[in-house]
């Protein structure tokens, strides 16, 4: 089964009331508290066929939210391609020329021969993801599997994953070879630097349940900052367990090589393979293989180019 092969169960809102937000940036609103406090944000479509974080964007601003303190933003980022999402192709909306999720580096940034989309959207927002202290990206996946928190190599990332509480696996992880995520942006990867920053898949792209975890996920997340007050979200929430969560450190990923890579076998993500040394892959002629015991298969991708990751390999921790 391939992604464009899962049913379409969520409807894209429209977000065009949207637009003008009061930033001078399309598409990005900011609340002020009367309180002092950080900066929070919550952004959705960096991958304009992930639908859920559109709907959790929208639900907050339906419901009128209002931060108790500091500053609230709500962003929405690959705007481009979430309006050209077709449901008959789905999954063409990721990006319209490049993934959005790999320019985060000033390198790339700055970078005054590259152009595409994407990058215009990048800087145009970049000035505006500098003063934000903490942030929520909320993505959703390929295959329909449980949900990952994806939290970044840093204690203070494992940090903010429990204050949320949701889902049950955390993933501690670098990123890609194929470039720097925002979620990774300057000093949200920073050891020294308060700013934080934890990066949210809700599931399969268009499953039912990826809506409401997204939604309960934002929630979650200004309720661990202080932003909402907790009667506020009770409805909600009510109902919402939080789980014993389960921590899985990423050791790296398998960047693609050749144009002929193939999985040996149909992995969805979050297979254990028992041993090391087991072949889960070739690239070209190479066989690739797991290199140590109870490896974890984290996301294998479908979108197989060089340079790409094909999936990242991880193992479970003993305690988070």
């Amino acid at each position: 089964m391939t992604q464009d092969d899962y049913p379409i169960e969520l409807e894209q809102p429209d977000i065009t009331p949207y637009k003008a937000g009061n930033t001078g940036i399309d598409y990005i609103t900011r609340l002020e508290a009367p309180e002092p406090g950080p900066h929070v944000m919550i952004t959705a479509v960096v991958h304009g066929n992930e639908v859920c974080g559109a709907i959790a964007l929208d639900w907050l601003f339906r419901k009128g939210v209002q931060p108790l303190k500091g500053t609230l933003s709500l962003g929405f980022m690959n705007i481009e391609a979430y309006h050209s999402f077709d449901r008959a192709d789905p999954s063409a909306s990721r990006f319209v020329d490049e993934d959005f999720n790999r320019l985060w580096s000033a390198e790339t940034l700055d970078d005054p021969a590259r152009d595409s989309v994407e990058l215009r959207r990048a800087r145009t927002v970049r000035p505006y993801m500098d003063n934000v202290d903490v942030l929520l990206d909320i993505h959703s996946m390929q295959h329909k599997t449980p949900p990952l928190m994806m939290a970044g190599p840093l204690a203070k990332g494992r940090a903010l994953a429990r204050e949320v509480g949701l889902p049950e696996l955390v993933v501690t992880d670098a990123g890609h070879a194929a470039g720097r995520r925002m979620r990774d942006y300057a000093g949200f990867s920073d050891p020294n630097s308060p700013k934080n920053a934890v990066l949210m898949e809700c599931g399969q792209h268009w499953e039912a349940a990826a809506g409401p975890l997204a939604i309960h996920t934002a929630l979650r997340f200004l309720l661990a900052k202080g932003v909402i007050a907790a009667d506020w979200a009770a409805e909600e929430l009510a109902g919402v367990v939080l789980p014993q969560q389960r921590f899985i450190e990423v050791t790296g990923p398998v960047t693609i090589e050749s144009e002929d890579f193939r999985f040996a076998e149909d992995y969805r993500g979050l297979e254990v393979i028992a041993k090391a040394g087991s072949v889960i892959a070739y690239d070209g002629a190479k066989p690739v293989t797991t290199p140590y015991d109870g490896c974890v298969l984290i996301m294998p991708s479908r979108r197989l180019n060089p340079g790409a990751s094909a999936v990242r390999l991880g193992r479970y921790l003993e305690a988070g």
